[in-house]
């Protein structure tokens, strides 16, 4: 395990009904890939020595003797391995047979885990053969070369770099009371599933449904490997499902009614589960009480680490199939607290300035919205727009045109005057382009919108962004006040997302060039040609690496040099590590040293899992050192 990731792997051999020589070959061969490419823990399915669909063959001694064998030729060949293998076969305790998960590590046992819950309904009747854990008395093992304490109670087995993980057996995880709920309270990052789960039409559907609620409840990764080919298709089919979630999240799925053996690997984020673990409150409830025998593994060979899991470049971003019903819950969200707000005030009337940028397009476009919804009048929204200094005509132009199309009131204020009056006031030279000069300019406009609210009896709606408030990226007492920020909550990259899937029910040219305008606050004029000449990203560096950085610090709470790795991954092909490392220094900076500007941030709603409200989620002194994130950040 680095950087918390563990590379684990769900195993699914071909199998021939009560011929153990043969699956004992199938697992060995599968063991081998896993030790080769660096795999920790490695599942198989639920008696796979044996093969499931024995049947009475259970209650023959012969079999149950050289299934001890099968295991006994398991050991011998992992003797020199690091990888823990998991797999099934019956074992007999104290005269009974039990349909056992054996945890298997260099050549020895590390714990034999007995089948909680036996299912006996519809084509299933495994009490036929088996006894319950429920039913074992506690008991020293002498079973395959090994003494083995064999229990009832649970088990967490923990590695020699500190991963723990528990296992449960196929209808375990079925039950209304999993084993695994217990485990992972008990500490289990990761559960491991041997499975014999036949195919029926609906029912991997619910499967996977129930596997990553599994997860999803237990904060866990779950690991699950179910019988496949060779298993007797008798009466059923079994076809061979091997899925591995993290946290409720399917990071890979097997092929299933694959004739060809298969192993299905990735890596599990475990410092991310305990992060989650950490921050939930309810978890952490739960736990009181959940007790687990802990059982050491192996000290392993340490490996050179490779990142394997795809890394997604803009977090923030809905997936494609997914982006119309993430785009209208959203704005639903939007709308519907700015909606809460006028209606607590009585409010009929709104204030906003209108750049021609994206951030005041999507905070008037939901300040519409929810005038709508509450049925106002929408001239009842001022839209003003405040030419300056560094304003361009294609910004201007489309202030104006989106205010036309959208039927709200217009007022156009140009600050030149009274912005160039407070220069001659303070002392401050215009041919000076300082902080000085553009804060003016912002302060200016923010006073603007508070004197036409006051004197319209309105509310000013705020249009900055998440990440502008991460980087600090807004004029303290200027853009950065509101009387309620609808896009408090909103990173810069989905607004982009959100803007353009409101062009696209508008069909609007206005709404997609704003698309493609580039980023600017406009406070510094404009070059020859009338371009925008002061684009934000490259004074603090793209939005959608500080999106991503964003998402990883807050969400997580991961480190530069975590945040750095996986930033290499996600953007491998358009940025260098100098780039990044570059970046992610002036983030981490900004973001401790702009910390005063969140901590007396307007109202404004939560949209996603991440937010900087100094009344929600993000609460942190303003003279908090950054010299320890600072550090690591030179040493990238």
């Amino acid at each position: 395990m680095k950087y918390g990731f563990v590379n684990v792997a769900a195993a699914v051999p071909t199998v021939k009904v009560a011929d153990v020589d043969y699956n004992v070959q199938q697992v060995e061969s599968l063991i081998a890939q896993a030790e080769g490419r660096g795999v920790e823990v490695i599942v198989f399915p639920e008696l796979c020595i044996t093969g499931y669909t024995c049947q009475d063959l259970f209650k023959e001694q012969l079999l149950l003797d050289r299934a001890e064998q099968g295991v006994i030729m398991l050991l011998d060949f992992t003797r020199k391995l690091d990888v823990i293998s998991i797999v099934g076969a019956p074992v007999v305790i104290n005269g009974l047979l039990y349909n056992c998960a054996v945890v298997i590590q260099g050549g020895n046992i590390l714990g034999i885990v007995p089948k909680t819950y036996l299912p006996n309904y519809a084509e299933f009747y495994e009490k036929r053969w088996f006894a319950s854990a429920q039913d074992l008395n506690p008991i020293d093992l002498y079973f395959a070369g090994n003494s083995v304490r064999v229990s009832a109670e649970p088990q967490v087995f923990v590695t020699s770099d500190g991963m723990k993980f528990g296992v449960e057996i196929c209808e375990d995880v079925w039950a209304p009371i999993p084993p695994s709920n217990n485990l992972a309270l008990a500490g289990a990052d990761i559960i491991f599933n041997l499975s014999a789960s036949d195919e029926l039409i609906g029912k991997h559907a619910y499967l996977k449904s129930l596997l990553a609620q599994q997860s999803a409840r237990t904060v866990s990764g779950y690991v699950y490997a179910s019988c496949g080919f060779g298993e007797s298709t008798q009466d059923v089919v079994y076809g061979g499902n091997a899925l591995i979630y993290e946290n409720g999240k399917l990071l890979v799925e097997g092929s299933r009614f694959s004739i060809q053996p298969q192993i299905q690997m990735c890596q599990i984020d475990i410092e991310k589960l305990r992060v989650e673990r950490r921050q939930n409150t309810t978890f952490i409830n739960a736990q009181r009480g959940a007790v687990a025998r802990e059982i050491q593994c192996r000290l392993i060979t340490p490996r050179d680490f490779e990142l394997l899991r795809h890394i997604d470049s803009h977090p923030f971003i809905p997936k494609e199939e997914d982006m119309q019903t993430s785009c209208e819950e959203i704005l639903n969200i939007q709308v519907a607290g700015l909606a809460k707000r006028l209606y607590h005030i009585n409010g009929t009337k709104a204030v906003i300035g209108i750049s021609g940028g994206l951030d005041s397009t999507l905070a008037l476009l939901v300040t519409v919205k929810a005038f709508d919804k509450l049925a106002l009048d929408r001239r009842g929204i001022i839209g003003i727009t405040m030419p300056g200094f560094g304003t361009t005509d294609r910004t201007h132009n489309n202030a104006m045109k989106l205010m036309e199309t959208l039927g709200v009131t217009i007022r156009e204020i140009n600050i030149a005057k009274a912005v160039t009056q407070h220069f001659e006031d303070i002392g401050q030279s215009a041919k000076v382009h300082d902080v000085t000069y553009e804060n003016s300019q912002a302060r200016e406009r923010t006073q603007i919108l508070m004197d036409v609210a006051n004197k319209e009896n309105a509310i000013v709606v705020g249009t900055g962004d998440l990440s502008e408030l991460a980087l600090g990226w807004a004029t303290y007492n200027g853009d950065h006040m509101s009387m309620y920020g609808v896009n408090a909550g909103i990173p810069k990259t989905l607004i982009r997302f959100l803007v353009s899937y409101v062009a696209g029910e508008m069909a609007t040219e206005t709404l997609l060039d704003i698309i493609d305008t580039p980023i600017s606050p406009e406070l510094i004029p404009a070059d020859e040609q009338g371009n925008i000449k002061q684009k934000t990203e490259d004074l603090v560096g793209p939005y959608e690496l500080h999106d991503f950085f964003i998402y990883y610090f807050l969400r997580y709470g991961f480190s530069p040099k975590k945040i750095f790795l996986l930033a290499q991954r996600a953007f491998a092909d358009i940025y260098d590590e100098e780039t990044i490392k570059k970046w992610l220094t002036t983030f981490c900076r900004r973001f401790f040293n702009q910390q005063f500007k969140r901590s007396c941030l307007p109202d404004g709603p939560k949209v996603g899992s991440v937010s900087l409200s100094p009344r929600g989620d993000w609460r942190m002194p303003s003279d908090a050192s950054s010299s320890l994130w600072m550090k690591e950040c030179e040493e990238l």
